[in-house]
């Protein structure tokens, strides 16, 4: 019989790549992570870490494995919701999503679900794909409204990995230039064509998909400024500091003094959808997951609005 701790264990020194900070995050000592993850080792008489000087990484046996421990994680969380009901006659949903995609589609979501199902207590958690889709495996979230660009998600799959993608709308970043800029009345823009231009920045992936896009365009970007916040980026443009790449949905509203130009196609797209834990049946699940959709057709004019079918992630291209 495999011990539950040891998995939850051998899952917390996957996701921090050392037994020390598995150790911090666990609250327990180095030795006893170590001791855990031996003892793990011993009942299934192979091993499923490999140490170095530089840390520890996954056996195949250590991924299959932590393939497990989510599983397990996440069915333990699904009792206790149903242990809950039983007692409260409420049931509760947790959902996440990242700013700007929650902004534009979750207010309207929340409106139409909460009065069809006035017995669900919500929940709602803000934060990147890389950090809400584990939390969808580990069942700690419901559903998480997440984004990739043109590779896979942020946060690949594991064996045996049940989560599914529901694609809700295609994103497309523009140019965002001050008003009076030379640029400003051109019907669309490759990146080469801002190859002297300064940049701002409104997100960290952004910078990194914008660096690999003008690789390819012949130039190294200029950035004289990044920030967490679309909103705060347009600003800086306005102010003359650069120019910035926006995702349509963080378009408005509306700063006065900019223009904004698409990109000529093949232009960076942010693919927006909703992953939730697949093989199992949550009414509420998929009626908020159907809320969504209806408010991604509503709002099909930010993007292109995709087919609301599930596709496991592992369907998901590579990066090029």
């Amino acid at each position: 019989m495999i011990d539950v701790q040891r998995l939850r264990v051998l899952r917390a020194v996957a996701e921090h790549g050392s037994f020390n900070q598995a150790a911090a995050s666990l609250r327990l000592t180095p030795s006893a992570v170590s001791q855990q993850v031996a003892a793990l080792e011993r009942s299934l008489g192979t091993q499923v870490v490999a140490r170095s000087t530089r840390g520890v990484t996954l056996t195949r046996a250590g991924q299959i494995m932590v393939g497990a421990a989510e599983s397990v994680a996440a069915e333990l969380a699904h009792a206790q919701q149903q242990v809950s009901a039983l007692s409260t006659g409420r049931t509760q949903l947790t959902v996440a999503a990242f700013t700007s995609g929650g902004r534009l589609l979750l207010p309207a979501a929340l409106t139409r679900f909460t009065a069809a199902h006035p017995h669900t207590t919500l929940h709602i958690r803000e934060g990147e794909p890389e950090d809400t889709l584990p939390l969808v495996r580990q069942g700690a979230v419901d559903l998480s409204l997440a984004y990739h660009f043109d590779g896979p998600l942020p946060v690949g799959p594991a064996p045996g990995d049940r989560l599914s993608w529901t694609p809700l709308l295609d994103d497309p970043l523009h140019i965002v230039l001050p008003q009076g800029h030379r640029l400003a009345r051109h019907d669309a823009l490759d990146l080469a064509d801002l190859a002297a231009e300064p940049w701002v920045l409104g997100c960290l992936k952004t910078e990194a998909f914008l660096r690999r896009f003008a690789e390819r365009a012949g130039f190294s970007p200029d950035i004289r400024g990044t920030t967490t916040d679309y909103f705060f980026a347009r600003s800086l443009v306005a102010a003359g500091m650069g120019v910035s790449l926006i995702p349509s949905i963080a378009l408005t509203p509306e700063i006065p003094g900019l223009s904004t130009v698409p990109i000529a196609a093949p232009g960076p797209i942010r693919h927006i959808g909703v992953a939730t834990l697949g093989g199992r049946d949550r009414p509420d699940v998929s009626a908020f997951l159907h809320a969504l959709c209806e408010e991604a057709t509503r709002n099909h004019g930010h993007g292109s609005a995709a087919s609301p079918a599930s596709a496991p992630v592992r369907g998901r291209p590579p990066v090029p």
